[in-house]
């Protein structure tokens, strides 16, 4: 294809919208209807410029008066026993090492479980602390500390056994790719109070992402400009943000503005909002650099922040990130997620066992976790920040075999019937909300589902979840869907 070939191609791709306007048998007038939504996003998304211009991120009002300015979504990726940590059943210490009867089998869908296995009773002590004596086991010490600020909601539940569904479940509403996170949502509902950081900043610890990757912090329909950042508590916050060795900041603002009139040329032609989402993104990351740096750096803490939490500003831990979760809230970033990979207890190995890996893994979160709640009460922003805790599913309450026998360490399959999290802040009630049967393999009173903690933490928010919505194909899609029962668990709000 010669040079006068090649022009007359590609100005024909640009013609394709109005060449199709002008032929549709539908005429432009129905055209312009449908396309309505789109145009007043993109003029929303259209006046971003330099900082101080407004943009789709600034702060918009809620449905009503909201309970949280700010999330903290704390997840444990892989699903913490819950008969380990939060809800004890001396049932089934009574049963531990019996058959498990045929009724809790027959029917059933396990990751793992083949044959017969046997019941497992608690493996940790457990007591009452608090003044509203709550059953926590030993492993949690310090989150012991904090207990009369917590809820603990003991009657979780979904309808996936397995992490990758389960954690898309979780987070965006839906088991497949290509929805909008929890997050995502709430930015596009609320905008940002801080237009030099990102709305929504997602953190992540334990050595790897969640089993669904970053669909789990995606924007999925939304346009891009709504979906989560993943920083790093070590190094640059985002990989390339800073500018090349010899480039000015200047140069790197010059740059941008050609970039921008470039893309601004593009969408007059092309009516993207996309188009200029990534204009918002140039601008977002330019003010980064000198904001974001300062946000990150958790070495100007004093000592005694860093002994709150077990932080070490020379590493990368989850310490760090409940650290830098606080330092992120109060500069105005609208959601903070964390994830924690490493709880998957199967007990295949050492690493996975319910006597090896997991009570690590309970250290090294307890005291950040204990930290972030005192730190956040101690400044008073405990009182409109909303904190969860928890996983994307439960344990069963027998124990995990594989070929019908039982492994050499001790674990727990994927159990979606039953699942504890636990909520603190933004007027949340102290105690515990729901209960499982004697031996905790599912939910029976006051139960839980994803959804309804999906329309609780919007509605905290200040945001209707049947009325937040965006079209798409056809339809104004929410996050939690419309063919799926859900309800505001109001009774856990002060």
């Amino acid at each position: 294809m010669n040079v006068i070939e090649q022009l007359r191609h590609d100005n024909g791709l640009l013609n394709t919208r109005r060449q199709f306007l002008k032929s549709c048998i539908a005429g432009l007038g129905t055209a312009w209807i449908s396309s309505l939504k789109m145009d007043v996003l993109a003029g929303e998304l259209a006046s971003i410029g330099h900082a101080g211009n407004q943009s789709a991120l600034d702060a918009h009002l809620a449905h009503f008066a909201p309970k949280a300015k700010r999330v903290i979504f704390l997840h444990m990726a892989g699903a913490p026993s819950q008969l380990e940590l939060f809800d004890y059943k001396p049932e089934l210490a009574r049963l531990n090492g019996a058959d498990c009867p045929k009724e809790f089998l027959e029917g059933q869908n396990f990751a793992f479980i083949q044959g017969v296995p046997k019941m497992l009773g608690t493996q940790y002590p457990f007591h009452q602390a608090g003044d509203n004596k709550q059953w926590i086991s030993d492993r949690l010490p310090y989150t012991e500390k904090v207990i009369d600020d917590l809820c603990i909601i003991r009657s979780m539940y979904t309808d996936q056994f397995n992490h990758a569904p389960a954690q898309l479940l979780m987070h965006t509403g839906h088991t497949i790719l290509g929805h909008p996170s929890i997050g995502s949502w709430s930015t596009y509902g609320l905008g940002n109070d801080n237009q030099n950081l990102p709305g929504f900043i997602v953190l992540a610890s334990g050595g790897s992402q969640p089993d669904a990757g970053k669909a789990v912090w995606g924007s999925g329909f939304l346009p891009s400009v709504y979906q989560g950042v993943q920083c790093r508590s070590e190094g640059d916050p985002v990989l390339y943000l800073g500018s090349p060795e010899g480039i000015s900041r200047d140069v790197r603002r010059k740059a941008i503005d050609a970039i921008t009139r470039i893309n601004e040329e593009t969408h007059e032609e092309i009516q993207d909002p996309e188009t200029i989402a990534r204009v918002q993104q140039y601008e977002t990351a330019f003010r980064m650099q000198i904001h974001a740096s300062d946000a990150f750096d958790i070495k100007k803490e004093p000592d005694y922040i860093h002994a709150l939490y077990g932080s070490n500003p020379s590493g990368s831990s989850f310490a760090n990130n409940c650290l830098l979760a606080r330092r992120l809230a109060e500069r105005g970033t609208r959601f903070i997620q964390l994830f924690d990979w490493g709880w998957d207890s199967h007990g295949a190995a050492e690493s996975e066992a319910l006597n090896g890996g997991f009570s690590r893994k309970c250290q090294s979160v307890d005291q950040a976790t204990y930290g972030l709640i005192t730190d956040l009460k101690q400044r008073g922003m405990l009182e409109d920040t909303l904190v969860i805790w928890g996983g994307e599913f439960g344990r069963t309450p027998m124990r995990e075999n594989r070929g019908g026998t039982e492994m050499k360490f001790i674990g727990r399959d994927h159990n979606p019937g039953a699942f504890t999290i636990w909520m603190a802040g933004a007027g949340v009630k102290s105690g515990s909300f729901g209960e499982t049967d004697p031996i905790g393999y599912r939910a029976i009173k006051d139960k839980v589902s994803v959804y309804d903690l999906q329309a609780t933490i919007l509605h905290s928010m200040g945001l209707n979840h049947q009325k937040l919505s965006y079209p798409f194909q056809g339809l104004n899609q929410t996050l939690t869907p419309v063919t799926k029962p859900s309800r505001v668990i109001k009774e856990l709000f002060a």
